[in-house]
């Protein structure tokens, strides 16, 4: 990570050299925003660590008040330099940052960018970000159910090392190249020495639709036993109309079985959520998805069949003014094998409910 942010604030130097003066030191705008979400989470299977399932992140604690995310955020741009800075806490970063070591855990952005032309909108940018996979992020309010999908807890919220975006004039295409650290990782995975990366093609061809594209290619393990991951990530948003909105995305991923092997194995999950405008301050949420895991390159269970389990759920949000929001979600797990735990006992489901609010500044 040290070479990568030194490669890139060298020649970062050097572009901005090039510049006329009045660029580089141009006045810019720095703004401060805050975020916190507080939530309470029931698990009906009653886990006595009142932790929900191993594969949750967010919202991840039974039967207790907490803070999912909270953060303060300072933000710069002049237009031809940026840079984000947000430092966080709540139950999201203790379980979603685990492995990362010391302050980082705390760390929800921290990056700085340069433009590389005056005429075309092309950036570069290093540092720590969110993931260019999937549609969801961990802040709640941002996302059109209270908590996450499965696909999305178990792919990157974040990630750290370089990229390089350019957006047409029109605005409608984003398209990104990344260097990468690796599958969500701030540090480099120890005995690791290969890097990771990925590509995104962001598009909007009106108001009403968004296509993206995104995938990953990177390794897992020690050099020694390292093996390749391919993941891809797919989604649309269509907005069909003032009130009415459909999202639906699809992620396909495989693993080499073992270092060298020509066998590999697969993820697969679909998603699907609906979302429908009631009033102007009430909207009601549906969600289903699927995940496949079957050996557990993901999510390991132990089980014959691995990991292979539906959702359902659906959220009521109350927005009461424009800066704070009210959710109440039901939520049930379907799973082939009994993969869940409800008082000791093996079983196949696992129905919560959640309650949160959510203000921003």
């Amino acid at each position: 990570m040290k070479n990568i942010l030194l490669i890139t604030a060298l020649s970062c130097t050097t572009l901005l050299a090039k510049s006329q003066t009045q660029d580089s030191t141009k006045a810019g705008k720095l703004t401060v925003s805050g975020y916190a979400e507080i939530y309470y989470g029931f698990d009906f299977n009653r886990p006595t660590n009142n932790n929900r399932p191993g594969f949750i992140y967010s919202h991840n604690r039974h039967n207790e008040v907490n803070l999912n995310l909270g953060f303060i955020k300072a933000n710069y741009d002049n237009g031809s330099i940026r840079a984000n800075m947000a430092v966080m806490a709540g139950t999201y970063a203790n379980a979603n940052l685990a492995a990362e070591p010391g302050v980082l855990k705390n760390i929800l952005e921290a990056n700085a960018g340069v433009k590389l032309s005056k005429t075309a909108s092309l950036w570069l940018d290093a540092g720590i970000f969110a993931s260019h996979i999937g549609f969801e992020s961990a802040i709640s309010k941002d996302c059109w159910t209270l908590t996450r999908s499965i696909l999305a807890e178990n792919t990157p919220y974040y990630e750290s090392g370089v990229k390089l975006g350019y957006t047409t004039t029109d605005g409608k295409l984003t398209l990104t190249g990344l260097y990468l650290n690796g599958w969500q990782r701030i540090n480099r995975q120890d005995a690791n020495s290969k890097p990771a990366g990925g590509l995104q093609v962001y598009y909007k061809p009106t108001d009403k639709i968004t296509l993206n594209y995104s995938n990953y290619l990177g390794t897992e393990g020690a050099d020694s036993v390292l093996v390749r991951r391919f993941y891809n990530n797919f989604y649309g948003v269509f907005q069909l109309s003032s009130a009415f909105g459909l999202t639906a995305g699809f992620d396909y991923g495989m693993q080499q079985q073992a270092k060298g092997s020509n066998q590999y194995n697969h993820i697969i999950s679909p998603v699907a959520i609906a979302r429908y405008q009631l009033a102007t301050q009430w909207a009601v949420a549906c969600r289903v998805e699927y995940y496949h895991d079957k050996n557990g390159v993901i999510i390991a269970t132990g089980t014959p069949n691995g990991f292979k389990t539906t959702g359902y759920s659906i959220n009521l949000d109350y927005a009461p003014v424009s800066n704070a929001l009210l959710r109440l979600e039901g939520k049930v797990y379907d799973s082939k094998d009994a993969i869940f735990t409800r008082l000791g006992n093996a079983v196949n489901t696992n129905p919560a409910i959640t309650a949160s609010i959510a203000v921003s500044f």
